[in-house]
């Protein structure tokens, strides 16, 4: 049965990583810094040829998607947005370190949010959606690899709620320019909703 590979990275730095901030839907661009780390691993690392690639519709997503796939055709995807952090967003963990529901969102659970903002259980409803767009994208194009660029938030939750084989959230976490290759069938996707994690992406040169 035929296959589709994807290549699910994670976008560049921005000055708010840098500071130690959460961000979640602020559109921060790239830092310079990130910019030109994103341009250095493109020299270290052998990124994928892809078909597509699919993106958060965010700054920092698209101008990753600019810079490791310049050549390539860039379809944006709503629902690959980072998780909503409500009053979390543009705070560091210091400033929040104090607020009671700060502590209680860092017990996590799937009905667990910030304050207006997004449960994991919602985050993974939209993951959802998203991977059923793209996939039934690139079945009708006959697109057999294709890039995802979204976010840390996201990519932990996808690989940890719909990837096999089962692996604690806590290794799937990815540096900038960096993520994981899937492998989707039509079989397991009607049958489980579930794809198979292949290893990281990009190669080593």
């Amino acid at each position: 049965m035929k296959g589709y590979r994807i290549s699910v990275i994670r976008h560049g730095r921005t000055a708010a990583n840098d500071k130690g901030i959460y961000i979640g839907r602020t559109d921060y661009p790239l830092s310079d810094k990130g910019a030109a780390e994103l341009a250095g691993k493109t020299d270290e690392f052998v990124y994928p040829k892809v078909a597509r690639v699919y993106s958060s519709p965010l700054r920092r997503c698209i101008e990753t998607a600019e810079i490791l796939f310049p050549e390539v055709q860039l379809q944006t995807v709503e629902n690959l947005m980072e998780m909503d952090l409500g009053k979390f967003d543009g705070k560091s963990a210091d400033e929040l370190v104090d607020k009671p529901e700060f502590k209680e969102w860092l017990k996590g659970g799937a009905d667990c949010r910030p304050p207006e903002g997004e449960s994991v259980q919602e985050v993974q409803l939209r993951i959802y959606k998203a991977l059923r767009e793209v996939i039934l994208d690139m079945m009708q194009e006959d697109l057999l690899h294709c890039a995802m660029i979204t976010h840390s938030g996201i990519i932990v939750h996808m690989l940890a709620g719909f990837g096999l084989p089962k692996i604690p959230p806590q290794e799937l976490q990815c540096a900038p320019g960096e993520g994981f290759d899937i492998h989707i069938t039509a079989d397991l996707w009607q049958r489980s909703q579930a794809f198979e994690i292949l290893g990281l992406t990009p190669y080593h040169a």
